[in-house]
């Protein structure tokens, strides 16, 4: 962040866009809200490294922090997480089942749906897309406040499109993310600050430069122990130096959430936010962790590095906010956990860890069924193992029950297998109420589950069974599970002032967009949104 900051820094303050007069939604509000999500920042890893943290992690574990924040849904993937965080809504009610789910009445080639996309635009595939908030069906704290206050600035910056997207939705003033060779936006028409053209020159030359290995501290090199997964896949001791260009690298690294927080702290420069008439929003999205979890694991030395290089970050961009005189509160919470690689986790002692038998991929049951309906080629459909599984759409209307029951059947016979159910038996159980950790994974996918988008049957794994049959280069360990190792995050809300407040109250997701729709005196309607305001000092849930 430092480097990239000092190259764009003599153009923060050239522009300083004119902005309506505005009241204030409530007196006491603050200026700006910063919304924080760390991707696959588990509760366990918060719970294992708090201590340790002395840079702006441990700034908000100061403030009012849960430990025991739940997704409450089982699709524990980027796009469902984030698209709790600002809506206060669950998948199950603001369509945001998966990161890509199967439409097959789409008429393109490709029945893969991305979660940010619009498929509408002609050419637009999956993995080719057009980014957009299209298939959220809710409104976000940053969307409700511009209706309300127009003078306010929705702003979003973030390692990944659908981050960016999920947290600030419709109305966004400027949005922002790696596109994994510069930072882009979906915004056409908004004019584009002169500090992000700086800063993506600026960020250019820093990547084509080698970046040496880090120097662990003690606890990191503590954790150095190589794992040898395939021929060429080890992960443990890795210490994230990389060549000079080598994008891939730079994504798994910290690097990459340097760069974040440094072009968030050039749109608050630039924009001057928190210093307008009105509240400002400035949603950020911290995807490193997710990477260097996917690529390495969850409690390996590339994670412990991973997490001091973020604390420290995050002190930085805390205190450029500070020496600004911004009257600030931060919220920090995660998208989603995360499950360790299954060769760690059995030295540890978890004897349930393994790889799953990858002939349990819908395509491959799929195919085992065919010949009994006539067919050479599968009768299923899905992405990846287990989750959301479709019937083939060319099987008959009348045998698709009986395709659904053969591979349910099928399913439950095998040892890693948990449960298998119909789309019928998941949409007769009612959305759950009450303390999230108490429900049961029925329940759980109902929250992630919609009429129109999801699957017509759904596969859950026995626990610390990872959905990666094979470890390939950047995905050795994964989430995605109903289990409680992706699903507890911690939550955090920090502002000047605020008394510490640790807390093992069971909480959601959904919560945190009531929580500060009433700091900053924004008023939801009843029966608008799933979560509840929280107790947190200076915020008052009557109002």
């Amino acid at each position: 962040m430092r480097k990239v900051c000092v190259a764009v820094g003599a153009l923060l303050a050239a522009c300083s866009p004119s902005i309506a007069p505005a009241k204030p939604l409530r007196a006491d509000a603050p200026k700006l809200v910063v919304a924080i999500s760390v991707d696959q920042l588990s509760a366990d890893l918060w719970d294992e490294y708090r201590p340790r943290f002395r840079g702006g992690l441990a700034r908000v574990a100061r403030g009012t922090a849960y430990r025991n924040g739940y997704h409450s849904h089982a699709a524990t993937e980027t796009c469902p997480g984030h698209s709790t965080l600002l809506t206060a809504r669950r998948p199950v009610s603001n369509g945001i089942v998966a990161n890509v789910w199967i439409d097959q009445s789409v008429s393109r080639a490709d029945k893969s749906i991305y979660c940010a996309e619009d498929e509408r635009v002609p050419g637009s595939t999956s993995t080719s897309y057009t980014v957009s908030p299209l298939h959220l069906n809710a409104p976000t704290l940053g969307d409700l406040l511009k209706a309300k206050s127009p003078a306010s600035r929705n702003v979003a910056v973030a390692g990944k499109d659908r981050a960016a997207v999920m947290m600030s939705g419709r109305s966004a003033d400027q949005r922002w993310y790696w596109d994994g060779k510069s930072f882009a936006t979906d915004l056409k028409a908004a004019p584009v600050p002169r500090s992000v053209l700086s800063f993506n020159t600026a960020l250019a030359s820093a990547i084509a430069t080698a970046r040496p290995p880090l120097d662990p501290p003690p606890l990191c090199k503590a954790k150095a122990r190589a794992y040898q997964l395939s021929p060429a896949i080890k992960v443990g001791d890795n210490r994230l130096g990389r060549a000079g260009g080598d994008v891939r690298q730079f994504r798994i690294s910290p690097e990459l959430d340097g760069a974040t927080l440094a072009l968030s702290a050039a749109l608050v420069q630039e924009m001057r936010l928190g210093k307008g008439p009105a509240t400002d929003i400035l949603s950020i999205g911290l995807a490193a962790t997710d990477y260097v979890g996917h690529a390495y694991g969850s409690d390996g030395m590339e994670m412990c590095l991973q997490l001091h290089s973020l604390d420290r970050e995050l002190g930085d961009f805390f205190a450029l906010l500070d020496r600004n005189g911004i009257d600030y509160a931060v919220v920090l919470t995660a998208d989603h956990g995360g499950m360790d690689i299954p060769e760690r986790l059995r030295e540890k002692g978890v004897k349930a860890a393994a790889r799953a038998d990858s002939s349990l991929a819908a395509g491959e049951v799929g195919k085992l069924l065919a010949p009994r309906f006539g067919r050479t080629e599968s009768v299923l459909k899905g992405i990846g193992i287990a989750g959301d599984i479709w019937v083939d759409a060319g099987v008959p209307a009348a045998q698709k029950p009986v395709v659904v029951k053969a591979a349910i059947d099928r399913y439950r016979a095998h040892p890693q297998v948990f449960a298998a159910y119909s789309r019928a038996e998941i949409l007769a159980v009612p959305v759950a109420s009450g303390s999230p950790d108490k429900w049961s994974i029925i329940q759980r996918i109902r929250a992630s589950f919609d009429g129109k988008r999801s699957g017509d049957l759904y596969v859950v794994l026995k626990e610390h069974v990872s959905p990666i049959p094979v470890a390939s280069a950047g995905y050795a360990a994964t989430h995605g599970s109903p289990w409680d190792y992706d699903r507890r995050v911690p939550i955090a809300f920090w502002r000047k002032g605020m008394a510490p407040a640790a807390s093992d109250r069971t909480v959601e997701t959904v919560d945190i967009m009531p929580t500060l729709a009433a700091m900053i005196g924004l008023g939801l309607a009843p029966g608008s949104v799933d979560g509840k305001c929280l107790s947190v000092a200076g915020v008052s849930c009557a109002r």
